[in-house]
């Protein structure tokens, strides 16, 4: 019997049975209703959108709202540094998203305003003046680039989170284009309600009410028609949408504050929105509530406010959302403000829905394509190599299994294309077993004996195996680098197969000619 026979079977056998356990057994066990215990049904292998069904969604960002509340920011903020230096102006106004202006100012109070001016937005924005007395502060290209860059990535990272609070398995989500994000979620029915949840912006605020609840007639006749800059006017929500408020246009707590938020009741047993504040918002809310008791204190959401309570104590790190929800709007407006506010708003280009029953027909042709592959390989191995082809669909079988197996056990998610990177497993597979058996016909047909010829035919081929699995694995890896989602799964499983057809094709195929020979006196191969 050849050396360390024993042990290259145990170690076959074992590998064999570990990834048919992971790979293959919770598919069948899914399918047949096999018992299964949760650990090893949740190394299942996943399936993604082509597959599975579900929805391939494209969005635009549009990041010149980032841009523009970034200079709505600044220059509230120079508007309040003017009226605590008492420098008088005419107005200040946004007329793009990467410029504000400010008109009106005195000429004797020119020089103190640049000074103001410069301290507030001189690092991000270039300060030109205009004539009689007005600034235009345009925001410099290098920061618009950046902070346009910043909303992408901080947009697919919320985004990324809302998603898995879905529950979605093995979502997708990618950069298309500069400002594209492709959001793909295998298994999601409820479309609109994950379009929701994705796209809404999310932003809390809390502003202290100056006047209100009114009709929007009654508020700006109490202001004469003109509502001071530093306020605005803000629509309720819910059964308060035909009444209006004004409120203070800068937000001393927002939502960039939150720590937790978790859906709940309120005093009346109503689904309501519970947060917790972390230590610096609470030293800020605790500074806004115990200043202002007996004022009330709107809280707003994306721009409309969903109720406005009365102060009656300083509040610092607790507090509850309540305003007419239902028991799932509550439980998504937490999950959107734990996943935090959107930086821009989205807009839905283009919307694909897979159906499964077209994931299910594409399973279907995917085995039956593989099936028969198999079947033909099968065929002209045993016709042209004669038992020794049986060889090779014992070592191709292993091949699958085990490809199956890592696979799963990597979280890999099995597409369209990663069932045409099995069949080409199944194809580099079988093209390494004829290199290695016409070379051992070659030996034998040098008069060499057939134990030699085995042990020089899989010898002499190992290092031509070696280079062209390597040459096949820099392709995959270019694929896998630049390609989209589907190109990565045919990478993906084209790279995995690749290491697991060398020890198929080396060790398990040669083991089973050892141990095939082991068996005979005169050794004897049928080739």
């Amino acid at each position: 019997m050849y050396k360390n026979l024993r042990w290259k079977l145990l170690t076959i056998t074992a590998v064999f049975v570990i990834f048919f356990g992971v790979g293959v057994y919770p598919m069948l066990a899914a399918k047949y209703h096999w018992p299964s215990p949760g650990w090893l049904q949740s190394k299942a292998l996943k399936l993604g959108l082509d597959l599975k069904g579900g929805v391939q969604l494209t969005l635009k960002v549009n990041t010149d709202d980032a841009l523009r509340a970034t200079s709505v920011a600044t220059s509230e903020q120079l508007r309040d540094s003017l009226k605590t230096a008492t420098i008088p102006y005419g107005n200040i106004s946004v007329p793009s998203p990467t410029v504000f202006r400010v008109e009106g100012v005195p000429q004797d109070r020119e020089a103190q305003f640049r000074t103001s001016a410069d301290e507030i937005a001189s690092a991000n924005y270039d300060r030109n003046i205009q004539t009689g007395g007005n600034y235009e502060f345009r925001m410099k290209p290098t920061v618009e680039r950046d902070l346009r860059e910043q909303t992408i990535e901080q947009t697919l990272q919320t985004i990324d989170r809302r998603v898995n609070a879905l529950g979605v398995t093995e979502p997708s989500i990618s950069r298309q284009q500069a400002d594209q994000i492709l959001v793909q979620m295998p298994g999601v029915s409820d479309v609109a309600r994950a379009k929701e949840i994705m796209g809404k912006t999310a932003v809390l605020e809390f502003k202290l009410v100056e006047a209100g609840p009114a009709s929007k007639e009654d508020l700006l006749k109490q202001y004469n028609g003109n509502i001071p800059g530093d306020l605005e006017m803000v629509p309720g929500s819910g059964n308060e949408s035909a009444v209006y408020y004004v409120v203070k246009k800068i937000a001393p707590v927002n939502g960039q504050d939150l720590r937790v938020a978790k859906p709940g009741l309120d005093e009346n047993n109503q689904p309501a929105v519970h947060f917790e504040l972390k230590s610096q918002g609470a030293q800020k809310f605790g500074k806004l509530s115990g200043e202002n008791i007996g004022r009330y204190l709107a809280i707003v959401l994306d721009n409309r406010i969903v109720s406005a309570p009365r102060l009656e104590g300083r509040i610092t790190d607790q507090g509850r959302i309540s305003g007419g929800f239902t028991a799932e709007s509550a439980n998504d407006l937490a999950l959107t403000l734990k996943s935090g506010a959107l930086p821009a708003s989205l807009t839905y280009l283009e919307e694909e829905v897979v159906g499964p029953t077209l994931g299910a027909d594409s399973i279907r042709s995917g085995v039956i394509a593989s099936v028969v592959g198999l079947m033909l390989i099968l065929g002209f191995m045993i016709i042209y190599y004669k038992l020794s082809g049986v060889n090779a669909i014992v070592a191709l079988i292993f091949n699958l299994v085990i490809l199956l197996g890592l696979m799963a056990y990597l979280g890999a998610t099995m597409t369209l294309p990663g069932i045409a990177g099995f069949v080409l497993t199944m194809g580099v597979g079988v093209d390494s077993n004829v290199l290695i058996f016409e070379r051992i016909k070659e030996e034998l047909a040098a008069q060499r004996g057939v134990r030699a010829s085995i042990n020089s035919g899989f010898d002499r081929v190992f290092l031509t195996l070696l280079d062209t699995h390597v040459a096949s694995l820099i392709s995959a890896m270019f694929l896998f680098q630049f390609g989209t989602g589907p190109i990565r799964g045919f990478a993906t499983t084209l790279s995995v197969g690749l290491f697991v057809n060398l020890f198929t094709s080396i060790f398990v195929s040669k083991t089973l000619f050892e141990l095939e020979l082991s068996k005979r006196q005169t050794p004897a191969l049928s080739i």
